[in-house]
């Protein structure tokens, strides 16, 4: 499958659409100059409205999105594949679909996910979070193939779920993607031990960007984009600001981790309590 660098970008994006993908494409460009050829953005790329209202207002269909057409010329243009984490894409009069989309180096769509997991809660902090208001859950777990092997799909609220990460790799994804917009409060807490966790049950390599720092509409995100290896190893983190990491990747690590400790073989079924 071959040794390849993967690179996580780290935004601080705001409801400013145009901004945010300068921005991004800047961050993009820099992980193709750093050697990148594969380069991971985060949850809410071009969007991070106050509320799912405005968020949904500033939305459009898929084949009137104003920023998918300049990542699929970025993708052409630097022949890299690109995974931008998530955009809103508007389905409904009420409600959009947080996607993913896998892009190829030739520009075309390889693959689309549609977050399954909402985010619906109150936090002691006085955050109230109700996602569901004005985003479509998806319904179908997603892999695509890379050259090194195959990506699992999945978006922030996602990491909470271990049985979706359990299913990717026993469909054969080895890179498992978590794009991300963590509160400060969660990341804290949860980040790093999810990550690695999710990365240690499936000997699974999980490139995860983030969203960090604090947004022009309030917001204030954890950051702490993160690559882990198979066993569980941090290859790579950033703190809180915008940038790029980098990490180099052997798929063969994957085969090692799941050769020395087989438990995808091993699940059994089992009667509920």
């Amino acid at each position: 499958m071959g040794v390849f660098r993967a690179a996580c970008v780290q935004l601080r994006s705001s409801d400013d659409v145009s901004q945010n993908v300068r921005v991004a494409l800047e961050l993009i460009r820099q992980a193709k100059a750093g050697g990148a050829s594969f380069v991971a953005t985060p949850e809410n790329t071009t969007l991070m409205a106050p509320d799912g209202g405005a968020k949904l207002e500033r939305s459009f269909p898929e084949d009137r999105d104003q920023a998918l057409p300049a990542f699929r010329a970025a993708a052409e243009e630097l022949s890299i594949w690109l995974l931008i984490g998530s955009l809103a894409i508007r389905v409904s009069e009420t409600k959009t679909a947080n996607r993913s989309y896998l892009i190829d180096p030739k520009g075309g769509i390889a693959a689309r996910y549609d977050k399954i997991h909402l985010f619906d809660v109150d936090l002691p902090s006085g955050e109230r979070y109700r996602e569901s208001n004005t985003v479509a859950g998806g319904e179908a777990a997603v892999t695509a193939e890379l050259p090194w092997g195959k990506l699992g799909l999945s978006i922030c609220y996602d990491l909470r779920f271990p049985h979706l990460y359990r299913a990717l790799a026993k469909s054969g994804a080895v890179f498992l993607a978590v794009p991300s917009a963590f509160t400060e409060t969660t990341g804290r807490a949860h980040w790093h031990v999810l990550l690695r966790a999710r990365a240690i049950e499936n000997g699974a390599f999980v490139l995860a960007p983030a969203q960090g720092g604090h947004h022009a509409n309030g917001r204030k995100t954890y950051g702490h984009s993160l690559i882990v290896a198979p066993w569980g190893e941090v290859l790579a983190e950033a703190d809180a600001e915008p940038g790029v990491i980098f990490a180099d990747i052997d798929p063969e690590l994957s085969v090692d981790a799941r050769q020395r400790i087989p438990s995808l073989q091993h699940d059994r079924p089992y009667n509920a309590p």
